[in-house]
C-alpha cells in the first residue's frame, strides 16, 4: 500500500517538473519574440531603408556600436551590434525605439527603449 502511495506521488511530481519546466510548450522558444518587416511601424520601416542604403541618417548617434549590456540578443564581441533611431511621433528626443543590426545580418527592434527586443524577419 506505502509503495503504491509514493510510487503515484512521485509519478504526480514528475508530470508536474516536466509541465512547469517550459519543455512541453511548443510555443516556445530559445531566442527573441518575431516581427515581420511589414508589421513595423512606418518609421522603422524607413529607417531599415536607410539602413540598406547605408544612410544618411538624421541623428548623430545612428551607426554607433551598441553594447548588448542587458545580455537580451546573442552574445558576441564588442563592434558585432549597431543601432539606429527609429523616430517616436510627438517625441521631444530620441524616443524608445531602435533598430540593432548584427553583422551577420540580423535586425532587432525595441520599441521600450532595450527592455525586450524582437527579431525582424524580412
Amino acid at each position: 500500500m506505502l509503495l503504491r502511495f509514493v510510487s503515484r506521488v512521485l509519478l504526480c511530481l514528475l508530470f508536474l517538473t516536466g509541465c512547469s519546466s517550459g519543455t512541453a510548450d511548443p510555443a516556445r522558444t530559445d531566442g527573441p519574440a518575431t516581427v515581420q518587416e511589414a508589421r513595423l511601424p512606418q518609421q522603422a520601416r524607413e529607417t531599415l531603408a536607410l539602413i540598406d542604403r547605408g544612410g544618411p541618417f538624421p541623428y548623430a548617434k545612428d551607426g554607433a556600436v551598441f553594447g548588448n549590456f542587458e545580455r537580451l540578443l546573442p552574445e558576441h564581441q564588442r563592434g558585432y551590434y549597431h543601432e539606429y533611431t527609429v523616430p517616436t511621433p510627438g517625441s521631444r528626443d530620441r524616443g524608445a525605439r531602435r533598430l540593432v543590426t548584427g553583422q551577420g545580418g540580423e535586425i532587432y527592434y525595441t520599441d521600450d527603449h532595450y527592455d525586450s527586443f524582437r527579431a525582424v524577419l524580412r
